[in-house]
Parts: structure tokens; C-alpha cells; sequence
């Protein structure tokens, strides 16, 4: 339950950075956000999305490892393993995406003119320089926050699926309930 409560406060901070500002630029004729502002959007935006999909994959994790491995349960998820879980979920993300934020403070801005409803990494656009290396280094991003954690959710309820599907009818329902709240 710590982890379904780890995701759940991650989305709630998620919800706070950005309704307020979406309700006000949808109740206002103009819409307007400063450049600091509009880099902060886009610090919360993806490092949160990231440390969600690095939650689901530490959740797919524990599930398993209580389906797949019960009897070592205790000492492969203890209460030092699932902290040292969750503080990497929040924290690797929030690392990787600090460094293009800090590059982009102090660049020169050409356009003022952003068009879209939430700031993120369109913002490039407003510089007078296409940045080719902070694109590369958003894709190796992109790639280690969503692409990997997926791959890694896939991999471990297959392996769930497979192990539930040799064992009975009431293994199956026991792995049904403990990955219910998780699916």
C-alpha cells in the first residue's frame, strides 16, 4: 500500500502544478506566463511523469516478487529496499530533467509567442538556436524514464502471468487480487 500511496501523491502534486494555471488561462482572455514560470512547468511535468512510470515499475517489482518468489518476500522487499525505491523513483527523474531547465535559464529568446496549453520541451522553439544536443540528450531521457520502466512492467507480469498459469486455480486468484490494484 506504500507504493499505491507514493503514486497517488505523485499525481496529486501533479494535479496542483497544473489545473490552477489551466483553469486560469481558460477563464482569462489572455494567457499569460513568464519564461521562469513556463521552465518550472516543464521541470514538474516531466520528472513527475517520469518518477510514475518509475513507481509502476518498483510496484510491478514487488507484485513479482510476492507472486513469484513468496517465501523471500521479507528479505528481498524491506522496509530499507522499498524507501531506497521510492526516493530513486522521485529523485532520478528530477536529476535528469534539472539539467536541460538549468542550460535553458539563461538562453537568448527570439519568438514570445508560445502556442500550447502547458509549457514543456516546445519551448525550444522560442530560442534562437535549436539545441540538437539537449534534443539527444531528451530522447537517451525519454528512453530511460519511459521506455525502459514499460519494457520492465511488461517483462514482470509476463513472468507473473506465465508462473500464475502453470500453478492452480486458487494461486491464480490470490495473483488476480495482489496485481488488481496495480493494473
Amino acid at each position: 500500500y506504500v507504493l499505491i500511496a507514493a503514486l497517488l501523491i505523485n499525481s496529486v502534486v501533479y494535479s496542483t502544478v497544473f489545473y490552477p494555471k489551466l483553469l486560469i488561462d481558460f477563464l482569462s482572455d489572455k494567457q499569460i506566463i513568464t519564461y521562469s514560470a513556463c521552465l518550472f512547468q516543464w521541470f514538474i511535468f516531466y520528472s513527475l511523469a517520469g518518477s510514475e512510470f518509475l513507481l509502476l515499475a518498483v510496484m510491478s517489482y514487488d507484485r513479482y516478487v510476492s507472486i513469484c518468489k513468496p517465501l523471500q518476500y521479507p528479505t528481498i522487499m524491506r522496509k530499507k529496499t522499498v524507501i531506497m525505491f521510492l526516493v530513486l523513483a522521485w529523485l532520478v527523474p528530477f536529476c535528469k530533467i534539472a539539467g536541460p531547465i538549468v542550460q535553458n535559464v539563461n538562453k537568448k529568446l527570439c519568438k514570445f509567442i508560445f502556442k500550447g496549453i502547458i509549457c514543456n520541451s516546445t519551448v525550444h522553439k522560442l530560442h534562437c538556436v535549436e539545441p540538437r544536443i539537449e534534443k539527444i540528450y531528451g530522447l537517451i531521457v525519454f528512453v530511460n524514464l519511459l521506455i525502459i520502466p514499460v519494457l520492465f512492467i511488461l517483462f514482470t507480469y509476463t513472468r507473473i502471468f506465465i508462473i500464475t498459469y502453470r500453478s492452480c486455480r486458487e494461486v491464480r486468484r490470490k495473483a488476480a487480487q495482489t496485481c488488481l490494484p496495480h493494473l
